[in-house]
């Protein structure tokens, strides 16, 4: 490049003005220059290209050369403007492109040319200024250009692109949904012209995910951000080690996997956000100019993820970060705003862990200096303005002085008004103004703060997006509060709530590794809903509240097995849709706990498109609640057979609702605290864990007395009174600290005086549409009934058992002559194994070491000669038509002891695969007892025609326990339980 500068000099010396190449030297050589400053970056070259093209100006050209002067010229001038940021250059460029497109009339080959560099130069202005006609007048051109490109030109993507890019920046000023809609559908079409080879792909999935992410944050449509996401992994795999764009693209995907963690709270998000921006910052060394950006992404990763785990070196290092990221942003650089606000967040945060007043009084002057310098239009002024109230409103609670609860009330509203709804802050600034709102109601009494309160509250019963994690939060708070100072809107609060519980389960994949998240975000909200219904006498609303919010790991699992026998016969579409429907819903219930899970754009995509054929199925006639929470009608089913029984502890009170098939639920009023259940059920666990090491019948005893007295008589008494016959069948469904109990085995235990196994039949079910979807699952009319007998006495992990080959024995004993029959044993009895002759019998006999894990459910298992059989495998299965399983192991109904309400456990997996009634136990299974119990059991389980009848389940195991009552102890003869039909 420097010799052709020199070869194209001494040809401009030979060629002296006004001789007929004179133009043709200017020219060439101003070109050479701009070409060197391309390459070199040295400004004099840029500055003598530009007096060249001036000069070239001077000669009287023709049509054509003018133009071409007047374009480099202008394009020259953009250049130096982009490196000196002086305005008349702008000015003076986009004059020149100007008069260049006068030169280019309408049908010249190059006036969309011209047309496109215009636009650029407006849009430069634009943002130099803020201008809006500039902008206006960029988007115009570049629709000009558009039409002047139809398809199949070369550069369609490029004006495409460039329209898009207008369209954004006139979204981001003036927040018109219809300017992002349209900049998303023409990024989608630049992006189609563009095959993966292509230079220019990467920045169009850039931009594509750029404006999808801002639309996400507009509206929270799980969708856009799963497409951004999709995108910018895309657009990473464009940009390898050494790529000039990768920092920038790694940034990208990382804020965007941030927007998911924040909405959904997954916390593999945050962790891969954390390690995409520390990657980042390695490709950024001291003095380059995004540096102090990365530095504030780390921090911000960390600051959440201290707040999750509470590790202070995660806390410090946020500091740390956030310090040198405010040293290099002095004052003047247009993000030292954030740096002060990011900075202010890791102090508060320390303060609130360690107590140090000077943290929390520098937070406050740091979030000071933030909002001076975002200025009312700021983008981000409604932010500053709730961390400023959130730090005053903690100095407040620390200190008591009054002006500073009501200058953060007044700056919460400030920060409301700026955020219209949909916004993705807005449900969160309003929960800080409700709370500081409340606070001064309880310091001062003025009645119309509490009612601000909740005209705030009922803003969320109407939401214009999809629920996120912060909605679900602040529902829950107002459900809190509602039901605490007993507000008439308590009810409704709850089932905002729960609507937006079902909205969050949904967003979620279907992964063990969900569980947490999910466990967290139920906690004790089902119950406290039940209890508010209850207390409000809308007993019915009750039933539909609480099956809504329990055990939502099993219902989502369940809606991808849902029965489509009326869809698949309503038309022509209705069986399209379920045939789409299967498809999607088996490929996602594979797609069980991958381990690629959060990071596969096609299991994404796959369950984008599973919740675009529900939203398709509900608008049939006759299909609107297809998937949605069931209504009492359909509940009340559960009955058919007899009734069922919800018992449910919550701080505000213990009730029980008796089902019934034609009736209303009967109330039965508790009179215990959920205190003292939690203290019963501390009691029996402690004592469960001691049964077969010596005697504890006196203590079993008593705790089985207080459950009589306290619980189950109160109810005996009513299901008398409502003329249910003695020794009929019932079902129980405890909630929260309940489900650890053994209701079944309640009684007096005094002589002349029954216990419930004197009176009724009972058995369990986790919720009302699993016993309904059990009692749906019809029998196959087979000729033969194909039964299979695992058993497991030495297995990998574990000691042996001795009694399993016997306990085997009796069970081929029994049904040998009745079914056909399979005994899988020893060396045989794999995890494999087990799970092959699963897909070729419906009735199961399992004995074996039940092994149960209270932290991580979803590796509770059974004990096989190779390892494991966990819950997560049993889960994964596809059996044909199941019926019986009868679980002869030891812990087979123990759940994850945070979350008794979601019955994470062996019972409960196998009962989610299918079967319609099954035998567990609640604590240790002594080996020698099994054997007797089931031997008495398999006995009553053959109908009078010869055959297994599942439904016989509960009875023949209440008859074999009868038989064995004065021969076996007391904890055996009540271990096993019944769950199902």
């Amino acid at each position: 490049m420097a010799d052709d500068v020199g070869t194209h000099r001494v040809a401009l010396q030979s060629c002296p003005p006004g001789h007929h190449r004179y133009f043709a030297c200017l020219f060439t050589l101003a070109t050479s220059l701009y070409h060197r400053f391309d390459q070199q970056g040295v400004t004099s070259d840029l500055d003598e290209a530009i007096e060249l093209y001036r000069a070239t100006l001077l000669l009287g050209l023709d049509h054509s050369n003018r133009s071409a002067s007047l374009n480099n010229l202008a394009l020259s001038l953009n250049r130096r403007f982009e490196q000196r940021s002086v305005p008349s250059d702008l000015d003076e460029a986009i004059e020149h492109h100007l008069a260049a497109l006068h030169l280019c009339p309408p049908g010249r080959a190059h006036r969309s040319e011209s047309l496109n560099n215009i636009a650029m130069g407006l849009r430069y202005r634009f943002k130099q200024r803020g201008v809006p006609s500039d902008l206006d007048k960029a988007i115009e051109l570049d629709r000009a250009a558009l039409l002047l490109r139809p398809p199949g030109h070369s550069k369609r993507s490029s004006s495409l692109s460039n329209l898009a890019l207008g369209l954004r920046e006139r979204f981001q000023q003036r927040g018109l949904p219809s300017d992002l809609n349209e900049a998303i559908e023409l990024n989608r079409a630049a992006l189609l012209l563009l095959p993966p080879s292509h230079s220019d792909r990467f920045a169009s999935l850039n931009n594509l995910a750029l404006v999808l992410r801002d639309r996400f944050q507009q509206r929270s449509l799980p969708s856009d951000l799963d497409e951004a996401i999709e995108h910018n992994w895309a657009g990473l795999l464009l940009c390898p080690p050494g790529h000039s764009d990768r920092s920038m693209s790694l940034e990208n995907l990382a804020a965007c996997l941030e927007d998911r963690f924040n909405q959904r709270g997954v916390p593999s998000d945050l962790d891969e956000v954390i390690e995409l921006n520390r990657a980042a910052l390695l490709l950024r060394p001291p003095g380059h100019s995004e540096r102090p950006s990365s530095l504030s992404n780390i921090a911000l990763g960390l600051h959440r993820r201290f707040q999750r785990q509470g590790v202070p070196s995660d806390l410090n290092e946020a500091i740390e970060l956030n310090l040198a990221a405010l040293l290099l942003r002095p004052p003047g650089h247009s993000d030292r705003s954030m740096s002060l606000n990011n900075l202010a967040a890791n102090l508060e945060e320390r303060f609130e862990a360690q107590g140090v007043p000077s943290d929390l009084d520098i937070a406050i002057k740091l979030n000071r200096g933030a909002l001076l310098l975002r200025p009312p239009g700021h983008s981000d002024r409604s932010m500053s303005l709730d961390n400023l109230a959130v730090s005053l409103g903690e100095r407040f609670e620390q200190w008591g002085v009054p002006s500073d609860l009501d200058e953060a009330i007044t700056l919460h509203r400030d920060a409301l008004l700026l955020q219209p709804p949909g916004h993705s802050d807005r449900s969160m600034s309003l929960s800080h103004l409700a709370t500081r709102l409340g606070t001064r109601f309880m310091q001062r009494g003025v009645s119309s703060d509490l009612d601000e309160v909740f005209q705030l509250f009922l803003q969320l019963s109407h939401p214009s997006h999809a629920a996120s994690k912060t909605d679900l939060s602040v529902a829950k708070s107002w459900a809190a509060s509602a039901d605490g100072m007993k507000h008439d809107s308590a009810l409704l609060a709850y089932k905002t709530a729960l609507k937006f519980l079902d909205q969050q389960v949904a967003l979620l994949s279907s992964s063990s590794r969900h569980f947490d998240v999910i466990s967290k975000a139920v906690s004790s909200l089902a119950t406290d809903a039940f209890s508010c219904s209850v207390r409000c006498g809308a007993l019915t609303t009750a039933v539909e509240l609480v099956e809504q919010g329990r055990a939502v790991f099993w219902t989502q699992l369940a809606r991808f097995s849902t029965p489509l026998d009326e869809l698949s016969v309503s038309g022509d579409t209705g069986a399209a849709l379920a045939e789409e429907f299967k498809r999607l819903s088996f490929r996602r219930r594979n797609a069980f706990d991958q381990s690629t899970e959060d990071q596969s754009p096609q299991i994404r995509k796959l369950a984008m498109q599973w919740d675009d054929v529900v939203s398709r199925i509900r608008t049939l006639p006759g299909f609107s609640r297809f998937l949605l929470p069931s209504l009492f009608s359909d509940l009340q089913r559960a009955a058919e057979d007899g009734p069922v029984i919800i018992v449910n502890a919550s701080k505000h009170s213990c009730d029980v609702l008796i089902i019934l098939a034609a009736q209303d639920p009967i109330h039965v009023p508790l009179n215990i605290a959920q205190a003292d259940v939690s203290e019963l059920s501390s009691e029996f666990q402690s004592l469960a864990e001691q049964f077969g090491s010596s005697d504890h019948q006196h203590k079993l005893v008593g705790i089985l007395r207080k459950l009589w007295d306290y619980i189950v008589h109160p109810v005996v008494q009513v299901l008398e009174k409502s003329k249910i016959h003695i020794r009929s069948r019932i079902w129980w469904c405890p909630t929260a600290e309940f489900v650890l109990l053994p209701l079944h085995a309640a009684g007096p235990y005094e002589k002349k005086k029954d216990n419930l196994s004197q009176i009724f039949i009972s058995s369990y079910t986790p919720t009302l549409a699993t016993l309904i979807r059990a009692r749906q699952q019809v029998s196959r009319p087979a000729c033969t009934q194909h039964f299979v007998a695992i058993g497991q006495g030495n297995p990998d992990a574990g000691k042996e058992l001795r009694c399993v080959a016997p306990e085997l024995a009796v069970v081929a004993q029994r049904l040998d002559s009745v079914v056909s029959f399979t005994s899988l044993e020893d060396g045989d009895a794999t995890v494999q194994g087990a799970l092959d002759v699963l897909n070729h019998n419906q009735w199961l006999h399992l004995a074996c070491h039940g092994v149960p894990n209270r932290q991580q459910p979803f590796e509770s298992s059974f004990a096989m000669r190779d390892g494991p059989l966990m819950v997560k495998d049993i889960i994964r299965s596809h059996w044909q038509n199941p019926e019986f399983a009868f679980l002869s192991a030891c812990h087979t109904t123990v759940g994850h002891e945070g979350s008794p309400d979601e019955s994470i456990h062996l019972a409960a997996a196998m009962q989610f695969s299918g079967f319609r009634s099954v035998i567990g136990s609640m604590w240790s299974v002594d080996d020698e007892v099994a054997r007797q119990v089931v031997s008495a059991f398999y006995g009553h389980l053959v109908d009078g025609s010869g055959r297994l009848d599942c439904t016989r389940a509960a009875v023949a195991l209440h008859k074999a326990m009868k038989l064995l009552r004065k021969k076996i102890p007391l904890e055996q003869q009540i271990v096993f339980i019944h769950i199902g039909i």
